[in-house]
């Protein structure tokens, strides 16, 4: 792999150039257009920009969707669909109908005996994959 970096004034430009575009390519240009994606949230009353990067996970209760980072909890306005519309090509993943994760916080993970994931994050908060999300997780992840 080269990486080539050159400064230009006028903007960010990045270009892959590669044989074949796969999965792996794929899978770079999702994270290089999700670098810099900011999600409006309300923090006390006030909004505020939170990084995707930041983001632990999403998780919709009551219809409203909130977004868990390491130290707070914000709400939202968009869905979980929506979410998942934007980020899916990423880091995140759906693991239930309630929650959307970040993999890349995910400090590791456990089989159940039911089928399901025990996911640790790195907070040491502890979520689950559901039965119905298990077989897509297992192949965002390759396990």
């Amino acid at each position: 792999m080269n990486i080539k970096i050159i400064e230009d004034k006028e903007a960010l430009k990045v270009t892959i150039e590669c044989i074949r575009a796969d999965e792996q390519i794929s899978r770079l240009e999702a994270h290089i257009e999700l670098f810099d994606y900011k999600i409006q949230a309300k923090r006390k009353g006030e909004a505020c920009l939170v990084k995707a990067a930041d983001v632990l996970y999403f998780e919709a209760v009551d219809n409203r969707t909130f977004l868990y980072t390491q130290a707070e909890v914000m709400e939202i306005k968009q869905r979980l669909y929506e979410l998942e519309l934007v980020l899916s090509h990423g880091d995140f993943i759906r693991i239930s109908k309630s929650q959307i994760v970040n993999i890349q916080k995910i400090s590791s993970l456990r089989p159940e005996i039911n089928r399901t994931i025990l996911l640790t994050m790195c907070n040491e908060e502890q979520l689950f994959v559901s039965r119905k999300y298990v077989k897509a997780f297992r192949k965002q992840l390759s396990i």
